[in-house]
């Protein structure tokens, strides 16, 4: 099983790697133009600096298998409770726990720093996403069609929720 520990920038080359491959092969990104390893470095440095986590899951010899991190839903004060996070495996270490482990960091972290609501995006037709999310208890939150496009064909959103708490207020 792989540890999970706060990113760092030695981290950035398979992170970006990790990206990158999303970007070009799959409708997990929707982003056609990849990045490179400053870019990624900014992005870490960015986030961290936010006060919000890049986490990764390390194998024996402290290569990052995947990565998981969240941001601000919304940019407005009354969604200050509420996140959208984003996990990526690399494809040797899909189907093996990685991103169940990550997304239960990532949870813990979230309820850790007061967040209310976990929010995810995913693409419509991503059913092993879903399923994870499901397994994790995220609930169906609705679905907005043909909003994305990628590789010349129209992508639906599904949106999924978790409530990380049970507070009747803020």
């Amino acid at each position: 099983m792989a540890n999970i520990r706060s990113a760092v920038e030695k981290d950035a080359p398979v992170i970006t790697d990790i990206y990158n491959d999303a970007v070009l092969n799959s409708t997990a990104i929707w982003n056609d133009k990849t990045v490179d390893i400053a870019t990624r470095i900014k992005w870490l440095m960015d986030r961290q600096s936010a006060g919000f986590p890049v986490l990764v899951a390390v194998n024996e010899e402290d290569i990052a298998l995947g990565y998981a991190s969240y941001g601000d839903w919304r940019p407005w004060d009354g969604y200050r409770y509420t996140v959208e996070h984003s996990v990526y495996v690399h494809n040797a270490a899909q189907g093996k726990g990685i991103g169940l482990a990550l997304m239960r960091s990532l949870i813990t972290y979230a309820t850790t720093q007061g967040k209310h609501v976990m929010v995810a995006g995913i693409e419509s037709e991503n059913t092993p996403s879903i399923a994870l999310h499901r397994k994790l208890g995220f609930t169906d939150a609705g679905q907005i069609h043909q909003v994305g496009t990628k590789f010349h064909r129209w992508l639906d959103l599904t949106f999924m929720q978790l409530r990380l708490d049970n507070r009747d207020n803020p």
